[in-house]
């Protein structure tokens, strides 16, 4: 009797064992493609932080001229300070899940620069909403549109008004594509690393972020809240002038390198351009 307990003892202690060993491996192995991954999400973001330092020049030289409010001035200062802050935070990121903050603050100034946009040509301010899901670089959604991806299920996605225009006409929509190797892919293809590229965009979706990755390499890593949660959560960020809720995450001081392929903040905006004020 004693005999047989002992096998099953070491019968158990080999299984949690090789149970943990193989624990380990998975997080070794995971964390080495997050490492391998880093540069490229780096690189990403940084390509979007480019592009709306572009946008945010085409908008100083839109405004030339034009007497603005105390509202769109605010607006266009909050947009410029996303910008720089945004900068900042992704010279000091140093893994992938830092990404998120970079993404949040970015997501903040674009929706400021939407309502500059709104504020002079004497509209109402625009529904605070997430980006395109096709292309986070053509800025806050309009609507949401139901599309299902090559080989997949429909499912409902946030759209800017061009993309939304062309799934409706059954065209493809312009899809934000990155390198992963020697190719480019769907940035929702490219790996766990884009999990917090994404969750910075579209994190407050909760649970809806299952549905709009479902089938792709992020549909498994998000789950949670609903949509209402995401227009409560940046209805508070605006109110109390925050950055996109990312205010708990300190990267430091110093700005570091700039990794925008050329310093397009404070100097290069002048003194708010053409802005009359």
């Amino acid at each position: 009797m004693e005999l047989i307990l002992l096998i099953a003892v070491v019968v158990i202690a080999v299984l949690a064992y090789r149970s943990y060993r193989r624990t380990q491996l998975q997080t070794k192995q995971r964390d080495e493609v997050t490492s391998a991954e880093l540069e490229s999400v780096k690189r990403t973001a940084d390509e979007d932080i480019t592009r709306f330092g572009e946008e945010l020049q085409d908008l100083d030289l839109d405004m030339v001229g034009k007497d603005l409010g105390e509202g769109a001035r605010q607006d266009y200062q909050r947009a410029l300070d996303s910008y720089e802050s945004a900068k900042q935070s992704l010279s000091q990121v140093t893994a992938a899940d830092q990404i998120k903050h970079v993404i949040e603050i970015l997501e903040d100034g674009r929706y400021a620069m939407a309502c500059v946009r709104a504020r002079v040509n004497d509209q109402p301010l625009p529904q605070r909403r997430p980006s395109c899901f096709f292309n986070p670089q053509h800025g806050p959604s309009v609507e949401d549109v139901t599309w299902a991806p090559a080989g997949g299920a429909p499912r409902e996605v946030p759209a800017c008004a061009a993309d939304a225009e062309r799934v409706r006409a059954g065209a493809d929509p312009d899809i934000r594509k990155v390198m992963v190797g020697p190719q480019q892919v769907p940035y929702w293809q490219a790996g766990p690393a884009y999990a917090p590229y994404a969750q910075g965009m579209f994190g407050a979706l909760g649970g809806v972020m299952t549905g709009m990755f479902i089938g792709t390499m992020l549909g498994g890593m998000f789950a949670g809240g609903g949509y209402g949660d995401y227009a409560a959560g940046y209805e508070a960020g605006q109110a109390d002038g925050g950055d996109g809720g990312g205010d708990d995450f300190n990267f430091g001081d110093d700005a570091g390198g700039d990794m925008g392929g050329g310093d397009m903040g404070g100097g290069d905006f002048g003194d708010f351009g053409g802005f009359d004020f």
